[in-house]
This record gives C-alpha cells, structure tokens and sequence, in this order.
C-alpha cells in the first residue's frame, strides 16, 4: 500500500477537506483528489463520500486512517534506527516520566546507563509536557489513571505504592504530632499542588470524600516544590506523596496521613520491541533499585 497516499488520506481525515489537506500537505486540491482515487482503488474500498458541496471520511476511510497512524509511528522509529546506525550510535531509548520521579530516580538512572552504554542516545520526555503527537516512548514510569487507554505491545507492570503526607508549617498544632486523620484537615487552609486536575490530585480528593469533605483549596500552584514554600511561609497546608517530599524546607514538617490514607500507585510500561534491549533491562533494574530504597524509606521529616 502506497506511503505517501495514505499520508494524503490521514491529512484529508484531519482536515475534514481535499482543500485543507492540500493547504497542509503543500499539494494542489487536484493532486490530493488522484492520491484518494487511487488509494481506493488500491484498497477497494470508499474512503470518502459527498457530503454537500465537500466531501467527508467514511466509515472505512476513518479506519483505515487511525490505522495508518500507526504505520506512521513505527516508520518513525524505524528512521530513529537508521539514523542512530549511520552516526554509529548503539540505539536509541524514549523514556517518560512524572515530575516527581524525574526530581528523584531520573537524574542518577541516566548518568549510570551514560556511563555504561556511552553510544546510547536517549530521549527523555516529562509526561506533563509531551504533546499528545510525540508518539509514545519506548519506557514509561508513570501514575496509574494517566496510561493510554491501548496498551498493545507494550508490558506493564506495578512498581510502587506510596502515601502522601500532610505537609504543614512548623508552627502548626499538627506538627508535633506522630499522625493525623485526614478529616483533622478539613478545615485548614489548602495549597492545592496539581491545577491539571490529575490522577495524583484526584486520590487526595476520593480520600477526602470518604470522609465527608472538600478540602479549601486557597492558594494553586503547579507543582510540589512551590506548593512546599508556599506552606514553608506560613500559607496552608498542602498533601504531597512520599516521593514528592524532597528536602524539606526547616519550616515544615511532613506527618502521616490516616483513616484513611491517600495513596497513589506508580508503574511501569515496556515497549515489546525493546524489553530485550541491554540499555532497557539496565534502566529496569536501576528503576527497580531505586524503587526498593522507596519501599523501605518510610517517609515524613521533622
């Protein structure tokens, strides 16, 4: 099946129009038209109806072009592969990962597999800034709730699961104490640390609906660091899990959470084609490692 019409196909599909898929694709309305004259009749199917004065995907054409994204994806890998043997490279290896697992596991993972596999290109990408046309990496270490719905070819399995930790001023009543119910947290002040409404935030907000209440979000931020000031400052309180914790400013103090405890779970996903990669089985194993220190940590700060 010829590349470059299906290309023409998903371009006309996105567009909703010959007119926009020519304006994308640099062609002329009369070259798109013969590259789907002809893919029909290649695939012996109708890909486009009139739909008015325009023209419309069918059934068969949408199928056949979410299909053809996927050609389109490994095609791209496949370049990766050339272009890395041209340069004499070893390979290349996507990772993604949270913010918080980027802040703590990510950093020394990479310089002992830069050490070890020294022609290994690797392509780091934050899940919280990767666009949804990036493709999807070789490796994820991701929150459970944020995996893609379909995930074919690829093996997944649990890593970790954490508590959070009410993160409060050292001046606070709740500071000395050795734990606090999640409901003793009603009526403080919140530092919300997750305003993209994610997985992270959402087990914070079922735990609290368990037992009765909303917390009051008064200040929102982006992310646990600046959540962790603002607290460090006298503003709130704010729930941050274990992993999220880093080095806690003096001022604060980080106390268990229970009855019940928010957790969050954390896993790992393998692309098939590179499960048998000596750098992926090397980045699994120091994940692996680093994930048993976690386990066995125990967390809070005081």
């Amino acid at each position: 099946m010829d590349i470059h019409r299906l290309r023409v196909l998903r371009a006309v599909v996105a567009d909703g129009s010959i007119r926009g898929a020519a304006t994308s694709l640099g062609y002329t309305p009369s070259a798109i038209s013969q590259h789907i004259t002809a893919l029909q009749k290649e695939t012996g199917l109708t890909l486009v109806q009139r739909a008015g004065r325009s023209i419309e995907p069918t059934v068969a054409g949408r199928t056949v072009a979410a299909h053809a994204a996927r050609v389109f994806e490994r095609l791209a890998e496949l370049e990766l592969v050339v272009s890395d043997l041209r340069a004499g490279r070893v390979g290349t290896l996507s990772v993604s990962y949270f913010a918080s697992a980027g802040a703590v596991w990510i950093p020394p993972m990479v310089a002992t597999l830069a050490r070890e596999f020294p022609g290994l290109r690797l392509d780091l990408r934050l899940i919280e800034l990767v666009g949804a046309d990036a493709g999807q990496p070789d490796i994820a270490i991701f929150v459970d709730g944020t995996e893609p719905a379909d995930t074919r070819g690829y093996r997944v399995r649990a890593l970790l699961t954490e508590p959070y930790f009410a993160v409060v001023p050292r001046g606070s009543a709740l500071a000395d104490r050795v734990e606090v119910d999640l409901v003793e947290l009603r009526d403080e002040a919140w530092v919300d640390n997750d305003v993209a409404r994610g997985a992270c935030r959402q087990a914070v907000l079922d735990a609290c609906s368990t037992v009765g209440f909303s917390p009051a979000f008064h200040i929102e931020t982006q992310d646990y660091p600046t959540a962790i000031k603002f607290v460090a400052e006298g503003m709130g309180i704010t729930v941050i899990p274990r992993l999220g914790l880093g080095a806690l400013p003096e001022s604060t103090v980080a106390v268990p959470i229970v009855n019940p405890t928010p957790r969050r779970s954390i896993s790992v996903r393998v692309r098939d084609a590179v499960a048998d990669h000596p750098a992926a089985v090397r980045l699994l194993d120091l994940l692996d490692a680093h994930v048993g220190r976690a386990a066995s940590a125990g967390g809070g700060g005081r």
